[in-house]
């Protein structure tokens, strides 16, 4: 379905399954069957995906490549569990017991991946990593039909499961996970978020979880009205009152995206909840790291738009690039005043970034596609978004509680220059690409010192990031002035 942003996977000729379409504004209510009908293998859009390159598969036998073998065969690096949490630096907080222990971390995707226990095991066992203490799937709304592997949206939606919890999992190893998968049965853009916020009510309601990732959203005026949008909003508020962190990627078309017709908007835009001042808006950044995982250059606000290799890999459904902007349908929150000459009177996004680029891929493991199962690179502000998940997880287990709402935290830590806040200074996510036979360039935001419209406040530096963010978090209350407007 069109409102579920995909880490999707690719078939062996490189079909992104779950790639976006690109896109121009419809009606309230609009079905998505126009979407579907542009591209049978949409369960959503926003993100790109697992990717299998055609030339060379990576299956179970051979092991995990190596980034110089992705390198090689794909024109892209694929960074490994062990290289991510060095990047993050994230070994000297596991050295201490921090691994979010005791905390549990929510995915929340459509249908289902018959595979995914199996897969989490294939994907620790190869780099050491422990099982999650707990790993539950639930279906709070009823039940999600059965795998069909002959369903491109069900292929995608595993992909993203896929994605979703091998990546919460690799940054906090000793952190619960629970799977919340949705049966899709709305005729209506409006229908299929409703079901997912009814679904994620249920879990905030039975405590079952401490901080949500949501690799989903939609351009906000696929929604119709800021009414639409507003009348969704009911388990963020829950979540607010609950002191349940919500997280969501900011979209993966750069200052653009899709519609529900096919197109691409020719103007700036940004995705809900991603734009919700009641969600952190997770945007993307593009890791350059050596082979033990150290940097070799400055995180960039990701931006693949340009690189003639991604779409041969991945395929051209998305313009590569991280979300961003301003919102149309929510005013500046309290905790953005600081950042007021940037966003002026309007919600910014995003609050922060995490890796995303295609260029610079995470490594993941899937076989609901068939045995032996296959490795493969992906991305997006889908992958950013479980990478925060698992950072936020750390960080209630470092505080002894829940940090909830965490963007006033940010804002102040941005303010005072605490160094667990990395900024990101260089890219922007300006988009070009041909619609109807004519060259379209949406002009984007560039990353600059202090906050910016690519990537929030910056990207983190785990060691120094969690206990700045559980002290800030504790000091300010949990509950500031003014959370969204």
């Amino acid at each position: 379905m069109s409102a579920w942003s995909k880490i999707a996977v690719t078939m062996a000729a490189c079909t992104v399954l779950g790639a976006a379409t690109m896109a121009m504004p419809v009606t309230v209510g609009a079905t998505v069957a126009s979407r579907a009908a542009s591209a049978a293998s949409l369960p959503g859009i926003g993100t790109p995906g697992i990717v299998f390159p055609a030339n060379r598969r990576f299956a179970t036998t051979d092991g995990p490549p190596t980034s110089a073998e992705c390198m090689a065969s794909l024109g892209v690096a694929c960074y490994s569990p062990l290289q991510v949490e060095q990047a993050y630096d994230l070994p000297s907080l596991y050295s201490r017991g921090l691994n979010g222990r005791g905390r549990t971390i929510v995915i929340v995707d459509p249908y289902s991946s018959p595979t995914i226990s199996n897969d989490l095991t294939v994907f620790d066992d190869a780099f050491g990593l422990p099982a999650p203490p707990s790993f539950q799937i639930v279906q709070p709304i009823g039940p999600v039909p059965p795998f069909d592997p002959n369903n491109p949206a069900m292929v995608g939606a595993a992909g993203e499961i896929t994605g979703d919890v091998e990546l919460a999992h690799e940054i906090a190893p000793g952190a619960n996970i629970l799977l919340v998968e949705i049966p899709l049965n709305a005729t209506t853009l409006d229908g299929d978020f409703a079901a997912a916020m009814t679904a994620e009510n249920y879990v905030i309601d039975h405590n079952l979880g401490d901080v949500f990732s949501q690799s989903f959203g939609e351009p906000e005026p696929d929604f119709g009205s800021p009414a639409d949008i507003q009348q969704l909003r009911f388990a963020y508020l829950n979540a607010y009152r609950h002191h349940v962190t919500m997280l969501a990627g900011s979209g993966d078309s750069g200052a653009s995206g899709p519609t529900l017709t096919g197109t691409s908007f020719d103007q700036r835009i940004v995705y809900w909840p991603a734009s919700d001042p009641l969600v952190t808006g997770v945007g993307g950044t593009e890791l350059r790291l050596a082979a033990s995982g150290d940097r070799t250059a400055p995180d960039t606000a990701w931006n693949d738009n340009a690189n003639p290799v991604v779409p041969k890999v991945a395929g051209p459904e998305y313009l590569w690039a991280g979300g961003g902007g301003q919102s149309v349908v929510f005013s500046r929150p309290g905790y953005q005043d600081p950042v007021r000459q940037i966003v002026a009177g309007t919600r910014g996004v995003p609050d922060i970034a995490m890796s995303a680029s295609i260029s610079g891929a995470v490594l993941l493991y899937e076989s609901f596609t068939g045995a032996p199962g296959l490795w493969g690179p992906g991305g997006g502000t889908s992958a950013a978004s479980p990478l925060l998940a698992g950072i936020v997880a750390i960080a209630d287990q470092y505080a002894h509680t829940r940090l909830g709402l965490i963007n006033p935290a940010l804002y102040q830590l941005e303010r005072k220059h605490a160094p667990g806040i990395v900024d990101v200074t260089q890219g922007s996510n300006t988009v070009s690409f041909t619609q109807n036979g004519t060259l379209v360039t949406v002009p984007g935001f560039p990353a600059r010192r202090g906050y910016d419209l690519v990537t929030g406040v910056g990207t983190i530096d785990a060691a120094r990031f969690v206990p700045e963010l559980a002290a800030e978090t504790i000091l300010r209350g949990r509950r500031p002035a003014q959370p969204g407007r």
